[in-house]
C-alpha cells in the first residue's frame, strides 16, 4: 500500500471518529435538555398545584409548562451568554450541560440544578475572561426580570389561591406544620412597591411558589446572586479577578466566603432554636463549603498584564450592583408553625 493511501485512510478514520464524538456530544446535550425540561415541568406542577401527583395531562400542560418554559429560558440564556462570548473570543467550549433534578418529595425541588458549559481551550486575556464571565449573568438577569415583571403584572385574584387551599381565609390556616417562605431580595421588594397597589391582592411569600412566573423570576434572581458571588471561578470571581487583579480578588473572595459562612451558621442556629428571625440560611453554609473545597477561593492566573478598558470596568460594577439587588440573606426559610 502506498504512503498516500495509508495517510488518507488514517485521515478518514480520524475524521469519522471526530464525527461520531460530535454526534454523541449533541445527543448528550439534547438528552439532558429534554430530561431537565421534563423534571422542571413536573416540579412546576408540584409547586403550582401543591399536590404530589400523579397528574392528568391537562394539569401538566396548564400548570407545569409556564414554570418549566420560564426556568429553561432563564438557564438557557445564561449559559448561551457564556457560550457566545466564548465563540466571539475564539475560545473552544461545549454547549450547555443541563442538570436535571428528579421530583423527590422530601427535597425543595426546582426541577433542576442549573446548567454548565466547559471551556476546552485556555483563556489568554483578561478581556476574554471578563466577557465570558459577565455575559451569562447579564443575559440570565434580563430574562429573569422580564419574567418577573410579567408575573407581577398578571397575578390572578384570590380565587386562584383558594382553589389550591380552600381553607386559606380561615383563622386556623398556617398555624400548624411546616411553612416554606421565599426570601425577598431588594429587587423583588422594589417590584412589589411598583406593581402592587394597596387594594390589589398579592400572595404572601409563603404562598408565592404557587405562581409560576413569580417563582421562576424569583429563582432567576436567586441563581444570578449565587453565580455572581465574587469567589474563585464563579462568574463573579471571573469578573472580580479581571477587574481588580489577583491579590485584591483573593481578599474579596475570602471576605465573601466568611460572609457566606456566617450567614450559613446563623441560619442553622435559627433553624435549631426556631427563632424565625429571617436572617441567614443553612444553605449558604453548604455553598460556602463547596466554594472552599471544590471551586476554591483563588482564581487561576491569566497571564495578561493589560487592564480592562473603562467600558468593561463600568459593566463590571453594574454586574455587582445586580448581585446586590438579587441577593437575599435568607432566600429559603422553613418555619415550624404551631
Amino acid at each position: 500500500m502506498s504512503d498516500f493511501s495509508q495517510t488518507n485512510r488514517v485521515y478518514v478514520t480520524t475524521a469519522a471518529k471526530e464525527k461520531q464524538k460530535e454526534i454523541k456530544s449533541y445527543l448528550i446535550h439534547s438528552g439532558l435538555f429534554i430530561i431537565t425540561f421534563i423534571t422542571t415541568t413536573l416540579a412546576g406542577v408540584a409547586w403550582t398545584t401543591g399536590q404530589p401527583g400523579p397528574y392528568e395531562l391537562s394539569t401538566i400542560i396548564y400548570s407545569g409548562l409556564p414554570y418549566s418554559i420560564s426556568i429553561m429560558l432563564i438557564i438557557t440564556f445564561h449559559e448561551f451568554g457564556h457560550y457566545f462570548a466564548a465563540v466571539y473570543h475564539r475560545v473552544r467550549s461545549t454547549l450547555p450541560f443541563y442538570i436535571p433534578f428528579p421530583p423527590i418529595p422530601i427535597f425543595i425541588n426546582f426541577g433542576t440544578l442549573g446548567a454548565v458549559i466547559k471551556t476546552k481551550s485556555p483563556i489568554f486575556t483578561k478581556k476574554a475572561m471578563f466577557d465570558i464571565g459577565v455575559a451569562g449573568p447579564i443575559a440570565g438577569f434580563i430574562v429573569s426580570v422580564s419574567i418577573l415583571i410579567y408575573g407581577f403584572l398578571n397575578v390572578p385574584g384570590i380565587d386562584y389561591l383558594l382553589n389550591i387551599h380552600p381553607d386559606y381565609l380561615s383563622e386556623e390556616y398556617g398555624k400548624s406544620g411546616l411553612i416554606l417562605v421565599f426570601g425577598e431580595s431588594a429587587l423583588f421588594l422594589f417590584f412589589k412597591e411598583i406593581f402592587v397597589s394597596g387594594d390589589m391582592f398579592f400572595p404572601p411569600m409563603s404562598e408565592i411558589y404557587h405562581y409560576p412566573y413569580l417563582t421562576a423570576g424569583w429563582f432567576g434572581l436567586f441563581v444570578t446572586s449565587m453565580n455572581m458571588i465574587p469567589v474563585g471561578q464563579l462568574d463573579g470571581g471571573h469578573i472580580s479577578y479581571t477587574m481588580f487583579g489577583e491579590k485584591k480578588h483573593y481578599n474579596i473572595s475570602v471576605i465573601s466566603f466568611i460572609a457566606l459562612f456566617v450567614l450559613g451558621i446563623t441560619g442553622m442556629i435559627e433553624a435549631t432554636l426556631e427563632m424565625n428571625l429571617g436572617f441567614g440560611w443553612s444553605g449558604w453554609l453548604f455553598w460556602a463549603l463547596i466554594l472552599y473545597f471544590i471551586i476554591k477561593l483563588k482564581h487561576p492566573p491569566v497571564m495578561d498584564p493589560k487592564p480592562l478598558d473603562s467600558k468593561r470596568m463600568m459593566l463590571g460594577y453594574i454586574s455587582f450592583i445586580i448581585f446586590i439587588l438579587c441577593f437575599s440573606p435568607a432566600p429559603i426559610v422553613l418555619i415550624i408553625a404551631g
